[in-house]
């Protein structure tokens, strides 16, 4: 049997096993010489693999940027909601904190406006009704409330309130100081005082001139607490103290005209309007023994017969009618209001 060449397919028989060949060496004429490497594959082996990203990661960290910015959107609009509702909450506690001090201040006038109108109190039976100026009171009251929103108004409202009861209560001290005192030792003075609670007084002066007619004391409108008595006139020999006290009561009656208006208005139509000859009752109907004629001696032989008045004796209807008229002067309580 001849030798098996290279690339006959042999197939050993089981009589004849056969042995792995003894390894050879390879020779450089048996090895095949390795391919020269490419250049490009050079440049690409030396370089680190490409890696494709996952599509799932991309999709996630999308997912994650969308929930991060929609968190931090949520949280601006909550902090923007939050400072809104600070802002409002602050915006209705100023609100309230101005109503409250609103109220205060409602309170603290209606506290001056009380404290005001029982000062008038003390004025009752005073028979001087002008020393209260209600109009006065009551545009204080609609003033204020015309002011009720505005609190620099309202101050100003209470600051008047309060300034206009100090200077009740100024006027009110002053009258019982002077009413305490006689400080002239004048009848005048006394008779006054007596009459109008200290808030009459009297002076010695040109009542000539100041009235402008020749009298023996006068009073006027523009000054109707006072009583001007002629000074020449008061040092004539017949003038004595019951003549001066008669006079006095004259001179009062015209202090009540001046300053009840509206009660005289009435009243002095029983006298044909003339307000003298209604003194001139007043003095008959207040003063005990009092009469418009006068003899008055100067020494055991002299006399002087002096008549105090306008010649007219009033009779006991007009004598009435001073009574009620007198009924109806002074400082009576009334309503302060807005309107």
């Amino acid at each position: 049997m001849s030798d098996p060449t290279v690339g006959d397919d042999v197939l050993p028989t089981a009589a004849e096993p056969t042995t792995p060949p003894s390894p050879t060496t390879p020779t450089d004429a048996t090895v095949p010489a390795a391919p020269s490497p490419d250049p490009a594959a050079q440049l690409d082996a030396g370089a680190p693999p490409t890696r494709r990203r996952s599509r799932g990661w991309i999709v996630a960290v999308v997912l994650l940027s969308v929930g991060l910015a929609a968190a931090v959107g949520a949280a601006v609009w909550y902090f923007l909601q939050l400072e809104q509702a600070k802002a409002t909450i602050l915006d209705h506690e100023r609100e309230l904190q101005e109503q409250r001090e609103l109220i205060d201040r409602k309170d603290t006038f209606g506290t001056a406006m009380n404290e005001l109108l029982a000062e008038v109190g003390e004025y009752e039976g005073v028979p001087l009704a002008s020393l209260i100026p209600w109009d006065s009171y009551q545009l204080l009251a609609s003033q204020a409330w015309a002011r009720r929103w505005n609190p620099e108004g309202l101050d100003k409202s209470i600051a008047a309130v309060r300034e206009a009861r100090a200077q009740l209560v100024t006027q009110r001290e002053a009258a019982v100081a002077e009413a305490a005192v006689n400080s002239s030792g004048s009848a005048y003075e006394a008779t006054l005082d007596q009459l109008g609670h200290g808030y009459v007084t009297w002076r010695l002066d040109d009542a000539d001139t100041l009235c402008e007619d020749d009298v023996l004391a006068c009073v006027t409108s523009d000054d109707p607490l006072v009583v001007h008595v002629d000074a020449p006139d008061d040092a004539l020999p017949y003038m004595t103290d019951w003549i001066r006290t008669g006079l006095a009561y004259h001179e009062f009656a015209h202090v009540l005209q001046f300053t009840n208006p509206e009660p005289t208005e009435t009243a002095v139509a029983a006298f044909g309007g003339d307000v003298e000859t209604m003194a001139d009752c007043y003095a008959l109907t207040y003063l005990d023994g009092w009469t418009l004629d006068h003899r008055v001696w100067v020494s055991s032989y002299q006399y002087w017969d002096v008549n105090i008045g306008y010649g007219y004796t009033c009779d006991e209807s007009q004598r009435q009618v001073i009574r009620d008229w007198s009924a109806a002067l002074g400082v009576q309580s009334r309503q302060i209001g807005v309107r």
